[in-house]
């Protein structure tokens, strides 16, 4: 049955800690998140490879050989939990069996680590989301989608304790909004497009865990929120327009815990917090040290609620240390130290603060992730009943947050960025009341881009 979050699952924004969730979970071999530690979540890729039948054998080699560097490493960083995550690439969903074999690989060297040395660790699988290889995308059948749900299954069977995805319906849309600076777009496509897609999706992926005994993860925004992120590093999106994307990408996240998700959400979920705040699960966040895969003006500030802290990706490639996926473990596990160090001496909030305060007047995008933030942007969502006017609330806070900010003299603003700001505010406020109207006014301007029947309208 879909769940409802009509209230927050903490009272206050000063509930919002991290390490500690109010509704923890366990996973894998005994991993307990959201009970009072941080452990690291090390993600990895393949080098720069041909990845086909091949040269399969050089692929396998290299996750054996993560997975035997993981069970060394723990042990040298005398790690109390970790979770690893298997990032499936496009061809190893195309090709189910392929991302099973990984997936059974990792699982037997965690199971290993877990018997050697007690380790308490847990493997989560995320299978890519390559339904738009076409387009218009058909998201709810042909040959991709097929790849896709079978992906879920084998992995699932090999030995997955927790499955996770990055879907992209809607971002067909979203996109070219995005692209045009159409803050109306950007919602249609965020709360009216992508959470029918998310529910779809995640109806099937809650099932399949139930069959298999696993754990339904999280879906993330990562296609929609830190393509806006990244636009806006690179000078193609005002900042402001990046961080109001932000907020309103909860939302379409949001569906999948209607839907029976438990957590613990995606790493490349910034969104994360205010899903924490709503649910009660379990974060998994990035930030300073996920700078292998990508910048970001927000690499302290996205630490200040975690349960997992990860590195997002990078390669199995060699460093003047050693491999680059135990560099950036060893780098997550001092991470962790220091969080679980001052949850254990008393210290957290002065640390949280700490790491909230050196960088939300940095950046809006920053601004709208720190606890008091996530706290207003929540408490917008759970007052509507729709999605589409849970979307646009969460934008709309989002811009009463910064304009705020900005009267209180602690945000500074380039003229460009005001001037975005006011015409964003404006845009919002001209949405209408009933996502009926948009959804007429928006078929016009970007029906070519995508299937109705994809999202069952």
């Amino acid at each position: 049955m879909k769940k409802n979050f009509t209230q927050l699952s903490v009272k206050t924004a000063s509930d919002l800690a991290f390490g500690k969730a109010p509704k923890p979970i366990t996973c894998g071999f005994a991993l307990r998140l959201g009970s009072g530690q941080v452990y690291p979540e090390l993600n990895f890729t393949l080098p720069m490879m041909t990845l086909d039948k091949a040269h399969w054998a050089a692929v396998v080699s290299h996750y054996e050989e993560i997975g035997e560097m993981v069970r060394r490493a723990s042990k040298r960083l005398h790690l109390p939990g970790l979770m690893i995550e298997f990032e499936l690439l496009p061809p190893m969903t195309e090709h189910p069996e392929w991302g099973a074999e990984i997936t059974s690989i990792l699982q037997r060297h965690l199971r290993l680590a877990h018997e050697e040395s007690g380790l308490s660790c847990a493997l989560r699988v995320t299978p890519t989301d390559i339904r738009d290889v076409t387009r218009p995308p058909e998201l709810r059948s042909g040959k991709a989608w097929d790849a896709v749900r079978q992906s879920f299954d084998s992995c699932a069977a090999a030995g997955a304790d927790l499955l996770s995805i990055e879907s992209v319906g809607g971002k067909e849309v979203c996109d070219e909004a995005m692209l045009y600076g159409d803050m109306e777009g950007v919602v249609f496509a965020l709360g009216v497009l992508a959470p029918r897609d998310v529910e779809f999706l995640w109806n099937e992926i809650v099932a399949i865990c139930s069959e298999h005994k696993i754990i339904p993860g999280g879906d993330s925004a990562c296609g929609f929120a830190n393509t806006a992120m990244q636009l806006a590093s690179q000078g193609m999106l005002p900042e402001v327009f990046a961080a109001i994307v932000r907020a309103a990408s909860a939302v379409r996240s949001l569906v999948a815990y209607e839907c029976g998700a438990v957590g613990p959400s995606k790493d490349c979920a910034y969104e994360g917090p205010i899903l924490k705040a709503i649910t009660g699960t379990p974060i998994s966040m990035e930030g300073k040290s996920a700078s292998c895969a990508h910048f970001s003006p927000v690499g302290n500030v996205a630490a200040a609620m975690c349960d997992l802290w990860s590195n997002e990706s990078v390669q199995n490639i060699r460093l003047l240390s050693g491999s680059a996926p135990e560099a950036f473990l060893e780098l997550l596990a001092y991470d962790c130290r220091l969080f679980n160090k001052a949850i254990e001496s008393g210290t957290e909030q002065t640390y949280q603060k700490l790491l909230v305060d050196s960088d939300i007047y940095e950046s809006p995008q920053a601004l709208v992730l720190s606890p008091d933030s996530t706290f207003r942007i929540a408490s917008a969502i759970v007052k509507e009943p729709t999605h589409y006017r849970k979307t646009a609330a969460a934008s709309r806070e989002a811009v009463a947050i910064i304009r705020q900010a900005i009267d209180d003299g602690k945000l500074q603003l380039a003229e460009r960025e005001s001037h975005w700001l006011e015409r964003i505010h404006s845009s919002l406020e001209a949405l209408p009341q009933h996502e009926e109207d948009l959804v007429g006014a928006m078929s016009d301007q970007y029906g070519r881009l995508y299937t109705p029947r994809s999202y069952g309208l």
